[in-house]
């Protein structure tokens, strides 16, 4: 419709000279032919008006307006090669003729990367051709273009496209592809007689499997998918559905999730995510806090903005909120996509400054929250066509994008390449993990909580798979974290772990076996922490009491053992008292904070019963610890 609507209302430009009786040619023949095309553009046949205007050139070569007309044919259509060239004839006749044509002309030339005639023919526009305010704006919006594009074209980027291959690319259309964090499942858009449908493929050492329709539950074959993000988990895909009958508007956006290797029934975000116009091209942050994504509401810039909103903990989405003049412009903004380092944000614009299309932009967010200028991608990642659909891996070194511009098997391929260092984003890493039951090793849905240890800040609270019990989220480098993980009748588990600042695609691989509450069941309190030969509580371990307290709490009947060890180091007299005050001080900790005493022992055990070998200073580590034991679980 919208394509429809454009074409429409370029028609306008045909009507320059319509009341014209006396024309350029004096064929009779090749009139009646130009003024027949004039009809069926009234009607829009323009197929059949270019045969006509084909047919008035051949009857007379030097007939400007048939000329200048096919050239308007052929733009509006987006043929901008013929468009260039039947223009580039009708100026050569008589470059005097229709100078408010120029801006055409440039147009046509702009687009088909002729940048140094299209910024020629739009000063020529602008200093012959009487131009109104509006279109002396955009007549210096798209100079600045060209000028930008000629020297771009002279400073090219690095940029080597590799097609994904037979088993994701096809005769058929494949575009915006949306990748896991760990980069090996890829779910993506294809087309099959104009019906869109999502599509999954896994990774297979250096190659990918063969695609497989991804779901029943969310391809429809009478409403189109597309436009799609996954969570940094691969747990949610939000995307777009149009026309559906549970839609507020034209476009809405969804949500599924996923259950094993299938997907739950897509759910409508509803009201203020989306609204009675067109909301689409959703992009998730790695925390699952913030989504961005692209609407035509009112309080704009433009026609299309880019908008984010943030969930609150009782999962409903804030008014949404215009990401601002840094980004968004009087033109469009569109496939926008958020790196997981919650800092760089990828997208698409015609207003920026660029190479006469939409172009791929990087932005960043600095320390005060805001978002900087955006950076043009450079040629040849962007081109005088149109480029969007943007996704970049984890690690930030690999894009991924669709185009047909490079010979591939049909239409639009879905492509990688290595990302230039200078619009990487920030490196991050991964956690990835699995839940099961430590008896049955039966797969388990559980709670999982990441927090950093240092701010006590929680970063990531999800569910694993309830299928398959695997979870996955997204982390900085160079920090601390603490991980716990909870299910209704089993003890939680907890861990904690760093990632180096140089630890860039080498993940912390997890497993997680839980134990079923019963009496005599341990776990060892792993972020619990005291200085050396202390028993004060360090403030780290403050998220960790917490989720022991909501155990207690949600297992009323249960009663516990604290129990405080040491390695071999130093007098055993000493070590057994050390022990004795650190579970005493957990003791405290949880009285004080509404725990019932009578719920509560607590022992120090010294050395006497290490876990691991002393020998080493990993095991040692591994002796000095806090856990607690269950010693009833009521009736």
């Amino acid at each position: 419709m919208k394509r429809l609507a454009h074409l429409v209302i370029l028609l306008l430009a045909f009507q320059v000279g319509a009341s014209q009786t006396k024309y350029s040619s004096n064929s009779r023949n090749a009139i009646k032919s130009y003024e027949k095309a004039r009809s069926l553009l009234d009607l829009n046949e323009f197929e059949q008006a270019g045969s006509e205007l084909i047919a008035a050139i051949k009857q007379d070569g030097e007939f400007i307006e048939a000329h200048l007309l096919l050239a308007d044919v052929y733009r509006v259509t987006f043929n901008y090669l013929k468009a260039k060239e039947n223009y580039k004839q009708a100026f050569k006749i008589n470059p005097n003729f229709a100078p408010e044509r120029y801006y055409y002309f440039a147009e046509s030339e702009l687009k088909t990367g002729d940048y140094e005639q299209a910024l020629n023919h739009y000063k020529l526009y602008k200093s012959q051709g009487n131009p109104s305010i509006e279109r002396i704006v955009l007549a210096d919006k798209y100079i600045k273009d060209c000028e930008f594009a000629i020297e771009a074209l002279k400073n090219p980027v690095p940029f080597k496209p590799e097609n994904l291959g037979p088993n994701v690319n096809t005769a058929e259309q494949e575009y915006l592809a949306t990748i896991t964090t760990d980069e090996n499942t890829l779910i993506f858009t294809r087309q099959i007689n104009r019906n869109e449908d999502f599509y999954r493929s896994y990774k297979n050492g250096d190659s990918w499997t063969k695609a497989t329709y991804l779901s029943n539950n969310i391809n429809t074959p009478s409403y189109n998918e597309g436009a799609q993000c996954l969570s940094p988990d691969g747990q949610f895909l939000f995307f777009t559905g149009c026309n559906r009958p549970d839609g507020l508007g034209r476009c809405d956006i969804y949500v599924s999730q996923k259950e094993g290797e299938g997907w739950s029934k897509p759910v409508n975000l509803g009201f203020p995510i989306n609204t009675k116009g067109w909301e689409s091209q959703p992009s998730l942050s790695a925390d699952g806090k913030t989504l961005y994504f692209v609407s035509d509401r009112r309080g704009g810039f433009g026609s299309y903005d880019i908008w984010k909103s943030d969930i609150d903990e009782e999962g409903k989405w804030a008014m949404p909120v215009n990401l601002g003049p840094n980004i968004n412009t009087p033109y469009d903004e569109q496939s926008p996509f958020i790196h997981p380092d919650n800092q760089t944000l990828y997208f698409s614009s015609n207003g920026w400054v660029g190479l006469g299309n939409k172009d791929l932009f990087i932005s960043r967010l600095d320390t005060a929250g805001n978002w900087g200028l955006p950076k043009n991608l450079g040629y040849p990642i962007n081109t005088y066509g149109e480029e969007s659909g943007l996704t970049i891996n984890a690690s930030g070194t690999k894009a991924y994008f669709s185009s047909d511009n490079f010979n591939g098997y049909g239409g639009f391929d879905i492509y990688s390449f290595p990302l230039p260092e200078n619009i990487r984003p920030v490196a991050v890493n991964y956690v990835k993990g699995v839940v099961f039951d430590a008896e049955t090793k039966v797969r388990l849905g559980a709670l999982v909580d990441i927090s950093d240890l240092q701010d006590e800040k929680t970063l990531h609270i999800s569910y694993s798979d309830r299928i398959d019990g695997t979870f996955l989220t997204t982390l900085s480098t160079g920090k601390e974290y603490s991980i716990n993980v909870s299910k209704d009748g089993y003890l939680f588990y907890s861990e904690n772990f760093s990632i180096e600042k140089n630890q860039i695609g080498k993940p912390i691989i997890i497993e997680v076996p839980l134990q079923k509450i019963a009496i005599g069941k341990k776990v060892v309190l792993k972020n619990i922490f005291f200085d050396s030969n202390k028993f004060d509580l360090k403030p780290a371990s403050k998220t960790e009491l917490q989720k022991l307290i909501e155990f207690l709490k949600e297992n009323p009947k249960t009663e516990i053992e604290i129990s405080g060890h040491t390695d071999d180091i130093g007098n055993d007299q000493s070590n057994l008292i050390l022990s004795q005050n650190r579970s005493k001080a957990v003791y405290n900790y949880l009285i004080s904070n509404g725990i019932n005493s009578k719920r509560l022992t607590y022992k120090g055990y010294g050395e006497s019963t290490p876990m691991a070998d002393n020998n080493t200073e990993e095991g040692r580590a591994n002796n000095r610890r806090t856990e607690f034991t269950i010693t009833s679980i009521g009736k």
